[in-house]
């Protein structure tokens, strides 16, 4: 009698997750792009400067594969306090954003989706496990791993997205 292992998810295309519109997305469409996964809020101190540079940043990189996956968030200061509809009518009408919006999640605690429990379990020293803010940036690479992560006060113009194309790392890889 031999002893089923159980396996955690080896990358991010492991994961579904629902949009903003409540439609199940598995994350593998994604799977030869690069991904850069961001926490974000409406109401911060960081919105207009974050969402102006993923803006600035989608458009400079799209048409090479990257996407922006945005995750609102409300549990830094009740800072994305709307529901899905407002936080898309926020987005696309002030931004003019073109990347993809996700469900209102949780990243931090027991309620947090297991998207972002993958996410923060890498090797993150000072970081530790939890994100500290909204506009959290995670850098993931044509093969789902995850590469980098950055502070919610690093400028999205300043994440190195453009080597991370051609990463062509297989699943022994580490980073």
């Amino acid at each position: 009698m031999s002893k089923q292992i159980e396996q955690g998810p080896e990358s991010i295309y492991d994961f579904t997750v629902k949009d903003a519109e409540g439609k199940s997305v598995n994350l593998s469409i994604y799977k030869g792009k690069v991904l850069l996964i961001v926490n974000v809020a409406s109401k911060c101190g960081f919105t207009n400067s974050n969402y102006t540079e993923l803006n600035q940043l989608y458009e400079k990189y799209k048409d090479q594969g990257l996407e922006i996956l945005a995750f609102p968030c409300n549990q830094f200061g009740e800072e994305e306090p709307g529901s899905n509809e407002q936080i898309l009518e926020f987005v696309c009408t002030r931004f003019k954003s073109e990347f993809p919006v996700f469900d209102k999640i949780d990243v931090n605690g027991e309620n947090a989706t297991p998207l972002y429990k993958f996410l923060k379990s890498g090797k993150w020293g000072i970081f530790g496990d939890d994100i500290q803010w909204n506009f959290a940036k995670f850098l993931v690479d044509k093969n789902g791993k995850i590469v980098d992560r950055y502070y919610p006060t690093t400028s999205p113009l300043t994440v190195e997205v453009k080597p991370t194309f051609a990463s062509t790392h297989d699943s022994q890889s580490s980073f």
